[in-house]
Parts: C-alpha cells; structure tokens; sequence
C-alpha cells in the first residue's frame, strides 16, 4: 500500500541524469553564445549608461523642473505637480537623490523597452486569436513565476551587472504591456472600423488612424502597470548589481539597519506614486477625450 501514501517519482538516477544534463546543456550554450549574446545587448548597455548619466550628472534644479513639467504636461493637475515637488524635496533632503535617480534612469530603459516589445507583440495578438492563445500561457507563466528566477538564466549568460538586471526587470515587466496592449485594440468598437473601411483605409492606416488612438487609455493602463511591476522588482534586482534604491534595502537587511531600509523603502514608494498618479491622470484625459470623440 506505500504507492497509495507516496506519490510516484521518476527513479532518482534518471532525475538526477536529467537534471545533470538540462544543466550541462544551459552551460554549454552560454560557454559558446555568451559572448555573442552580450555583444547583442551592448547598445542597450550604453543607452542604459547615458540615461543614468544624465539622471545623475544633471544639477537637481534642472531634473526638478522637468519632472514637473512633465507631470503638468500628463496631468495638468497643480496637485499632482505640487506632490510631486514635495517628494523629490524630500528625497533630496534624506541624502537619496543620487541612488533616485539611478532608479527613474533604470524604470524609464525598462518602461522605453517593454513598449518597444510589448506593444507590437500585443498588436499581433489582437490580430490572431491561434497567436493569442499560444502567446497568453506564456504570460501566465511569466506573471506567476518568482521573480528571483528570472536572475537564475540570465546571471548565466550575461554575469552580474545593469544589463542582466535589466532585462530580468523586463521580462517581469512586459506581461501587463502586452495583454492591455491586445485587450484595447481588441475593444476597438467595430462600427468604427466598418466606417474606416467604407472610407478605404488600409489595415495599416486603420491601425495608426483608428485602433491604436482609441485603445491608448488601455494601453496607458498597461504602461502604469509595467512601471509598478519595474519598480517592484528593483531591490530584487540589486542583488546581482543594478544600482538605486533597491542596493541601500539590501544592505539595511543584510546588517539590520532599520532606518536606512525604512527611508529608501519610502523613497521607492514615492517614486512608485508619482509615476502611478501621473500615468493615471493622463490615461484618464485620454479617456475624457475619447469619450467626447464618440460623444
């Protein structure tokens, strides 16, 4: 009766073969296209050098007043501005601005590359029902799979450094991108694009014209989304040397510094509520806007 109380295995040798072998394999790969693969993200190294560059080189008087011109220019919203304003100060005033603004340079990459993936990727899908069914499980997967794993490959192939982290970020990123992406093209009223086709559109005019400005506000939604998830995976991102925030909360937990965690935790926080209020407000202008178009 023991096959009744233990669930059946495979023969521990033929596990461990398995095992042995998947991971003889994934060395191998990395040992002969590691270089060649690094090679390929070179660019993406030297983008993600500038942005940091800029972010931290750049007198705070100057980064300030973009980042408000900016949230005026998404929100205009004095409110939004105004907490803005405060939570940078305040920032600043902690002696957190340096590590800040390695963070923002590091989400604004990641933000900039799953748009540059998602979007097309999510256009695809709205297209092909058999595409969104093959591609869908693979987000499930991506959505559900611990976070710490994605370092896993990608240390391996890449070693420790911002490029690695990046792309870990994005791949933990990308799904909500996608599927929000697929979701408001596919929301697209179709008796406006029965109209877009009496008038001769082609499939890419009414792509440009028709479906992708009325799905913005969902897709906003998605970028709101993907800078939320950034964000959350920044201090698991420290651990294999991408620099911000996230490095200070690993040493505080590391040595028990409560203080420091606790300030650069909120830091995150603040950044996290900007970028969250800021998206929010100029997806719900979009919204607005749409709503007085079929108005």
């Amino acid at each position: 009766m023991d096959w009744f109380y233990e669930f059946p295995h495979m023969n521990d040798d033929s596990l461990r073969s398995l095992k042995k072998a998947i991971d003889e394999g994934f060395r191998a790969f990395t040992r002969g296209y590691g270089d060649a693969i690094e090679g390929f993200f070179s660019p993406l190294q030297h983008f993600l050098i500038a942005a940091e560059r800029f972010m931290t080189h750049t007198p705070w008087p100057i980064i300030t007043l973009i980042v408000l011109a900016v949230a005026w220019g998404a929100s205009r919203s004095w409110k939004i501005v105004l907490s803005c304003l405060v939570t940078l100060l305040a920032i600043g005033y902690f002696d957190m601005w340096d590590d800040t603004m390695r963070t923002i340079s590091m989400i604004f990459v990641c933000t900039l590359l799953s748009i540059a993936i998602g979007i097309p990727i999510g256009i695809l899908m709205s297209r092909s029902d058999r595409l969104q069914r093959l591609v869908n499980p693979v987000l499930d997967v991506m959505q559900t799979m611990p976070s710490f794993v994605y370092l896993i490959p990608v240390v391996m192939l890449l070693g420790i450094g911002k490029v690695p982290g990046l792309i870990a970020v994005v791949i933990y990123a990308i799904p909500p991108m996608i599927r929000l992406t697929d979701l408001g093209i596919r929301l697209v009223d179709k008796d406006v694009l029965e109209a877009a086709d009496a008038f001769g559109s082609s499939s890419w005019q009414k792509l440009k014209n028709v479906q992708l400005p009325l799905a913005l506000p969902t897709i906003m939604a998605g970028i709101n989304q993907t800078i939320m998830m950034a964000l959350a995976m920044v201090v698991i991102a420290s651990m294999i040397g991408v620099q911000g925030l996230g490095q200070p909360v690993l040493k505080a937990i590391a040595n028990q510094y409560f203080t420091l965690g606790i300030f650069n935790g909120l830091a995150i926080v603040g950044i996290a509520i900007i970028f969250d209020r800021v998206s929010q407000a100029y997806g719900k202008r979009l919204q607005k806007h749409r709503e007085i178009v079929h108005g």
